[in-house]
């Protein structure tokens, strides 16, 4: 059994999804976990998103160390954890689960949007992510606006730009990834409306 075999029959045994896997040159073997997730189902109660805690990735190092010793596999250090706020997206259900999220995309060719002058060559966008018109294929909306500095003034008399959009399918993409956009101001609901500063 070859050795990524043995790490997601693993990872999966123990409950988790894995999210990542990369062996480094130099000997690293990093392991990304995370909770499986499963979509809403109507008219039920949502359950909130359980966080991977550094006694499960204990839990699932443990339980490498002692198999991938067994099986044999040559590498010098073990680190699993989980997937932080850039995680990867490259399954359906990561699509489904961060709908509406911000993401970065970077497709594999590049394939044209609509809404604006896009270079013919741009292989990479950040926006919202959300379900495509024909319910099948992916899109990603973002605007071209200048973000604002804190405490500047923008004239109500200013056009905003534009929104463009991208429609995609997962084959089309090379790397999706969460963007890292970090919120100090704590936690908010989703779709709550982020705190003036000004208040």
């Amino acid at each position: 059994m070859a050795w990524q075999d043995i790490v997601a029959q693993t990872v999966t045994g123990l409950g988790f999804d894995l999210v990542d896997l990369e062996r480094s040159a130099g000997g690293l073997l990093r392991v990304t976990i995370d909770w499986p997730w499963q979509p809403p189902v109507p008219g039920e109660a949502t359950v909130e998103d359980r966080f991977v805690t550094v006694e499960d990735c204990e839990r699932v190092t443990r339980q490498l160390q002692y198999l991938l010793e067994v099986e044999n596999v040559d590498y010098r250090r073990l680190e699993v954890g989980s997937p932080g706020i850039d995680r990867p997206l490259r399954h359906e259900a990561d699509l489904q689960r961060f709908e509406g999220e911000v993401i970065d995309v970077t497709l594999k060719a590049p394939i044209g949007a609509t809404g604006g002058a896009v270079a013919a060559n741009r292989k990479k966008f950040r926006g919202t992510l959300e379900r495509a018109a024909d319910g099948v294929q992916w899109q990603i909306v973002w605007s071209d606006e200048p973000e604002r500095k804190p405490g500047q003034r923008v004239s109500k008399k200013r056009a905003a730009a534009p929104l463009q959009a991208l429609t995609f399918a997962l084959a089309d993409v090379q790397q999706a990834r969460l963007a890292p956009i970090v919120n100090f101001k704590g936690r908010q609901a989703k779709g709550a409306p982020a705190a003036d500063a000004s208040e």
